[in-house]
């Protein structure tokens, strides 16, 4: 989902001014080398197996249950500076019944937030060398978040880059090392230095109860490239993760885009082309890759909401061919949610263990000590009559 980076709100991370690309990356520094979660050991290796979740055919297996999920995403939850907020947000989650939470792993600024300013950040990328954050206002915010969610039994699916410029994203790597957004991909200096980021993220968590998956990117795409691009870095990044943690699930974090139908013909509409350079059944066959994840926003792609059904069935039937789970990840209409949005949670609750085992909506909303959380248009907060429809009615069903 592309969304606006407001500072304002939630104490958030950086202003705007604070991520406008710029800088060239360089070699890879530590702000702050006191960690608050355990590095990776040999002794971390041990915590794979039955106590993580994993694939089970084609749905998930979690808590030691095979189940269809129910999840939502809250992006911000990282870089609230208020730990009675994470607490709060966390706890309405948890006693709503929903057991994944997608949250942004990433947050990169190419200039360092005035000192004592408390904004949170994770990466500085500078001409000068690279800087992960690993202090109080750094990745110590993630940290409390994977320690807080593991004590309410809330699974995290954590990214590590965004498509978009929020946040960093692509287009700092890219303005950092030169070339576009559509370079990433291929642009060896930027690609150290993601891994260097990937890596520090990955074994600092190597030990935390609480990941569901890693996760390469936010909504990646490569407008205009030809498929291999998106694949064979998917392919490539994927199995360097699992290097680092052979036993957690990783995805690609993608909207779904370049898709067959359910009958196997093509469609001209603009999801299923390959015009953003992605090819969602081939990518599925990344060994690597565990499942599959789509978004959906009909309305911002031109089409109209009684789309969602279909985009769902289709990914099932790739799902169901490829032997793998699909995730409806992300999802959200402007306005009418419950009526609109409840068809297509059920769409794909029909579609249990045919392919679908599960969906999290854009976007979690709450109260926080600093007044309502963002709202994009999407945002389902709790306690409201959408949140009633959408959430608690939602995983009524799922356990009915």
């Amino acid at each position: 989902m592309i969304f606006p980076r407001v500072s304002s709100l939630l104490g958030l991370a950086a202003a705007a001014a604070s991520i406008l690309p710029g800088g060239v990356l360089a070699a890879l520094t530590v702000v702050d080398t006191t960690v608050a979660t355990p590095t990776a050991t040999a002794s971390a290796t041990a915590t794979a197996a039955a106590s993580v979740p994993t694939t089970s055919g084609l749905r998930f297996a979690v808590d030691g249950a095979t189940k269809y999920l129910a999840g939502t995403n809250s992006y911000w939850i990282g870089f609230l500076t208020n730990n009675a907020d994470v607490d709060l947000v966390l706890n309405h989650i948890a006693a709503s019944g929903l057991k994944v939470l997608r949250v942004w792993g990433f947050n990169d600024v190419t200039a360092k937030p005035a000192a004592g300013s408390n904004t949170v950040y994770y990466q500085y990328l500078s001409a000068a060398g690279s800087q992960i954050n690993t202090g109080a206002n750094g990745l110590q915010r993630l940290d409390y978040v994977v320690a807080a969610a593991a004590k309410r039994g809330v699974h995290l699916i954590i990214n590590f880059v965004n498509n978009w410029s929020d946040y960093g994203g692509m287009p700092a790597y890219a303005t950092a090392f030169g070339g576009t957004k559509e370079a990433w991909y291929g642009n060896a200096a930027a690609q150290k230095q993601y891994r260097a980021y990937v890596q520090a993220v990955v074994t600092r968590y190597a030990n935390a109860t609480s990941i569901f998956a890693w996760e390469l990117a936010n909504e990646p795409r490569c407008k205009g490239c030809a498929t291999d691009t998106v694949y064979n870095w998917a392919a490539d990044t994927s199995k360097y993760i699992k290097s680092l943690d052979p036993h957690r699930m990783v995805t690609m974090g993608d909207e779904g885009f370049g898709l067959p139908t359910a009958n196997g013909t093509a469609s001209t509409a603009y999801p299923y082309t390959t015009a953003e350079g992605m090819d969602f059944a081939r990518n599925l066959g990344i060994a690597t890759l565990d499942f599959g994840t789509f978004h959906m926003y009909p309305k911002g792609w031109g089409m109209d909401d009684s789309f969602g059904p279909g985009w769902i069935q289709d990914h099932a039937a790739a799902c169901k061919k490829a032997g793998k789970p699909c995730m409806l990840e992300e999802y959200g209409t402007g306005t009418n949610h419950c009526t609109v949005e409840k068809a297509w949670q059920a769409a794909s609750l029909a579609a249990a263990g045919d392919g679908m085992a599960g969906d999290m909506f854009w976007q979690w909303g709450d109260t926080l000590s600093t007044g309502k959380s963002a709202d994009d248009g999407n945002t389902i907060y709790y306690g409201s009559s959408d949140g009633q429809c959408l959430i608690q009615d939602h995983v009524k069903a799922i356990t009915s």
